[in-house]
């Protein structure tokens, strides 16, 4: 029998919640070590999305750790937990991050994709949809 690629793989985006952008966006992740001592680099985004995104990174890290990234150009920060450690090992790794809450603004994108809002009605596990209000009262303008 072949190799069956793991199931983080292949279809993850049909289950995606918004959709990522590649961009490199300077970043300040801060982590606890083990000893209780706070450790940071500094490091850049591969993608990211308005539910968080992919970074390089040289710390270890482990699944579920809870992080903090530090917008550089803003400094703003945002709480994130660790969702996925890509599997090769080198200096720095790509680790997928998730925003404890969702943050379409932390990046700073002036052209958003759609799906970056809760009205959107492609928005995987959104709540609230558009409503013919909505649509009304924007016609009375």
């Amino acid at each position: 029998m072949g190799n069956i690629p793991p199931s983080n793989g292949g279809d993850k985006d049909a289950q995606r919640r918004s959709q990522r952008v590649i961009l490199k966006v300077t970043v300040v992740v801060l982590a606890q070590g083990s000893d209780n001592k706070l450790l940071s680099e500094v490091t850049r985004t591969v993608t990211v999305n308005a539910h968080g995104a992919q970074v390089l990174l040289g710390l270890k890290v482990s699944i579920g750790q809870l992080l903090t990234l530090r917008h550089s150009g803003t400094g703003e920060e945002v709480s994130c937990r660790v969702v996925y450690l890509s599997p090769h090992q080198s200096d720095k790794r790509e680790v997928g991050v998730e925003f404890m809450k969702p943050s379409p603004g932390f990046w700073r994108i002036s052209f958003p994709p759609p799906d970056w809002t809760t009205r959107s009605p492609e928005a995987k596990g959104s709540k609230s949809r558009p409503s013919r209000t909505r649509i009304n009262s924007k016609q009375k303008k």
